[in-house]
C-alpha cells in the first residue's frame, strides 16, 4: 500500500470520527442540559468539543497528500451537480468552518444559546453530508463490491461507533481534569459521566448489532452476484480473510465485550477508575 492510499485511509477514519463525535456530543450536551442545566452541560462538554477540531484538521491535511497536486484542490469543488467527490470536499469545508465557528462561540459564550444551538445543528448536518458524500464516492457500478447499500450504511455506523467511543474517552478525561481543578462540581459531574457512559455503551452495542447483521448479508449478496462480485468475496474471505477476522474481532471486543462491562460499571458509583480504563480501551 503506497502513501497515497494510507493518506486516504487516514482522512476517511479521522473525518468519520470528527463528524460522529460532533453528533454524539450534541446529543449528550442536549440531554445533560435538560437533566442538570446549561452550566453543568457546558462544564462536561466544552473541552470535548475543542478536541474535535484538531482531529478534523488532521483529516483535511491527510486528504491533501492523496491529491497528485494539492494546489489544484479548489478545482475539485467545481462539479457539485454531478460529482460526489466535489460534494465531499464542499461538505468537509462547510463542516470545518461552521464547527470551528461554533466551538469559538461556545467556548467564549458569544451570542445567545439559541444562536449557538442553531449553528451546532447546521454544523451537524454538514457533518452528516460529509460522511454520506464520502460513502457515495465509492458507489461505482464498475466495482460491485462497493456498489452496495452496505457501503453508506457501514460508513455511517463507523462514524457513530468512532463518535460514541471517542466522546466516551473525552468525557472521562474531562472528568479527571475537573476532579483536580474544580473538586466542588466533581460529584455532580461524576453522576453525569456515568449516565452518559451508560448510553454510550448501549449505543455501541446496538451499532455492533447492525454491523453483525450487515456484513454477512453483504457477503451473501456478493456471493449471489456476477463473476466480479464473486472474486471480491474470494479476496475478502481468503487473501484478506485474516484482516476481516481481525476487524470483526476488534469490533466485537470493543463495542461488545468492553461495551457491556462499561455499561455494567457505569451503573454504580465508586467504579470511576475501572470505568475510565474501559472507556479508553473500547475507543482504542
Amino acid at each position: 500500500m503506497n502513501a497515497n492510499e494510507w493518506s486516504l485511509i487516514t482522512f476517511t477514519i479521522l473525518a468519520q470520527m470528527a463528524a460522529g463525535s460532533f453528533l454524539v456530543l450534541g446529543v449528550v450536551h442536549y440531554a445533560t442540559r435538560r437533566a442538570a442545566g446549561e452550566e453543568a452541560a457546558d462544564r462536561m462538554s466544552d473541552r470535548a468539543l475543542l478536541a474535535i477540531g484538531p482531529v478534523l484538521a488532521l483529516a483535511m491535511l491527510a486528504s491533501l497528500f492523496h491529491l497528485g497536486n494539492p494546489l489544484a484542490a479548489p478545482r475539485a469543488v467545481t462539479n457539485l451537480g454531478s460529482s460526489w467527490l466535489s460534494r465531499e470536499i464542499f461538505f468537509g469545508v462547510l463542516f470545518a468552518a461552521s464547527g470551528g465557528l461554533f466551538a469559538l462561540m461556545q467556548w467564549r459564550k458569544l451570542g445567545t444559546t439559541a444562536l449557538r444551538t442553531g449553528l451546532a445543528l447546521l454544523a451537524a448536518l454538514f457533518g452528516v453530508g460529509l460522511v454520506v458524500s464520502m460513502s457515495m464516492v465509492y458507489m461505482l457500478p464498475t466495482q460491485p463490491a462497493w456498489n452496495s447499500v452496505a457501503t453508506p450504511l457501514t460508513f455511517i455506523v463507523t462514524a457513530l461507533l468512532l463518535g460514541v467511543f471517542a466522546m466516551g474517552a473525552a468525557f472521562v478525561a474531562n472528568y479527571a481534569y475537573l476532579r483536580r481543578s474544580d473538586p466542588e462540581c466533581a460529584e455532580e459531574q461524576c453522576a453525569l459521566l456515568r449516565r452518559a457512559l451508560r448510553w454510550i455503551a448501549l449505543s455501541a452495542i446496538v451499532l455492533l448489532g447492525v454491523q453483525v447483521v450487515t456484513i454477512p448479508l453483504y457477503l451473501a449478496s456478493l456471493g449471489a452476484g456476477e463473476a466480479a462480485a464473486l472474486e471480491s468475496v474470494r479476496l475478502m474471505t481468503e487473501e484478506y480473510g485474516l484482516l476481516l477476522a481481525l476487524r470483526l474481532g476488534l469490533l466485537f471486543l470493543g463495542a461488545g465485550v468492553l461495551g457491556f462491562f462499561l455499561y455494567q460499571n457505569a451503573t454504580s458509583p465508586g467504579r470511576e477508575r475501572i470505568m475510565g480504563i474501559l472507556a479508553y480501551a473500547a475507543f482504542a
